[in-house]
């Protein structure tokens, strides 16, 4: 068993080089809630998350002759990141299985720290398959992202960190794939203080964590499919299972839809970039998935290597949702003037075109029509009412999407 001992050992070997990230009040959400919330920001992390800690812990920890021979990782990002940046503080060689599919940017990420990428299959766990071979067939050392005692245990500083600055917290709010993360956590604060609960949060569509937890044994997943791609783990982990069955009090799930409204808060509210598996704690406590009233409680913002394209897919539907954005399909007569005079509507409500399409060729038009497809930006759900009785009385046909 990984015990409280190993984790202070741990962070002893990555004081040195790991940032106690900034925990710092979240004052919207506290005062919402009428609670304290905190955010534990391993997003500003060396590397952007938090499995810069059990990677370094476990490199730190192999002799010199297994540092020599090199070690080998499969991960989608974060975990790749960390081991690489750990070898080559150690000067020890890093190979590292990426699926084909994995983002440019995640992948420079892993070469800028001198590894070696190899990209292999179209999803993770072949490329695990790929890594373990090849490690055994080059009798080099496979870091497993979570299921490793030590990683463990360098993922439960955080827990050390935090109740050193808050001792009396009553809750940490923890995001869950594989378990690692919860798992270091929960045993550090348990063994610190048996009354504070721990609380997993899963992808709706990475349940199988929950799942196993409620039924107190291994499911895993037929698929999964998350924006939370951190914590998009199909198989469940029977020892880690054990432990979070152990020392984590709940285990909730938020939605993709959730999962992004806590990003964008995040990043509009707090000015913080946070990838979806290191919003999915924040959005529990959005979403009110967890029971917080007049309580202390910290969240682990675990991650912030977001791919960009994702992140402005994320501001765009949020300012759709949040009626600061509003696309339309208008139908026209097609003939000079027309469009000028849309424009002109557009601007006497105050809105502003951000972006227009204009469209005469479509077999859904009738003959002398033309359809202009147009984004405004806009003021608020009021703003748009006004915008959609302003067309009505000019007698526009239009489909507000």
């Amino acid at each position: 068993m990984i015990t409280l001992n190993d984790i202070k050992e741990a962070k002893e070997n990555v004081n040195n080089v790991v940032e106690n990230t900034p925990l710092t009040k979240a004052p919207i959400l506290s005062e919402t809630f009428n609670s304290q919330i905190f955010f534990k920001k391993e997003n500003l992390q060396l590397t952007g998350s938090f499995k810069l800690r059990g990677a370094f812990n476990r490199v730190a920890k192999l002799s010199r002759e297994k540092r020599d021979r090199g070690v080998v990782a499969a991960s989608a990002g974060n975990h790749a990141q960390g081991l690489a940046f750990s070898a080559q503080h150690f000067n020890c060689e890093a190979t590292i299985f990426m699926p084909e599919a994995t983002p440019l940017t995640k992948v420079s990420g892993v070469k800028s720290y001198g590894a070696t990428v190899k990209l292999v299959g179209e999803n993770f766990d072949e490329a695990y398959e790929a890594a373990q071979e090849f490690a055994q067939k080059n009798n080099k050392e496979f870091i497993h992202p979570f299921a490793d005692d030590d990683v463990i245990a360098g993922q439960g500083t955080i827990s050390l960190e935090i109740l050193e600055q808050i001792p009396d917290l009553k809750q940490i709010i923890v995001p869950i794939g594989g378990g690692g993360l919860i798992a270091g956590i929960a045993i550090a604060a348990k063994s610190i203080n048996p009354d504070i609960k721990i609380i997993g949060v899963v992808a709706s569509g990475a349940p199988g964590m929950k799942e196993s937890y409620r039924s107190q044994v291994p499911i895993d997943s037929t698929s999964v499919r998350t924006i939370a791609d951190g914590i998009a783990v199909r198989d469940v982990t029977p020892k880690l299972l054990d432990i979070i069955i152990d020392y984590v009090d709940d285990i909730v799930e938020v939605s993709d839809n959730e999962i992004a409204n806590a990003i964008l808060f995040l990043l509009e509210r707090h000015k913080l970039v946070v990838e979806g598996a290191g919003a999915v704690a924040t959005a529990a406590v959005m979403h009110e998935k967890v029971e917080i009233e007049d309580s202390k409680v910290c969240t682990i913002i675990s991650g912030g290597n977001i791919d960009v394209t994702m992140l402005s897919q994320i501001i765009e539907k949020g300012l759709v949702k949040s009626n600061r954005k509003m696309n339309l399909i208008v139908t026209l007569i097609d003939k000079p003037g027309s469009l000028m005079r849309l424009t002109e509507i557009f601007r006497e409500c105050s809105a502003n075109i951000v972006q227009i399409d204009y469209d005469r060729d479509s077999i859904k038009l009738e003959f002398g029509e033309a359809l202009v497809t147009i984004a405004l930006e806009t003021k608020g759900e009021g703003h748009q009412k006004l915008i959609r009785e302003k067309l009505k009385q000019n007698g526009y046909r239009f489909k507000h999407i």
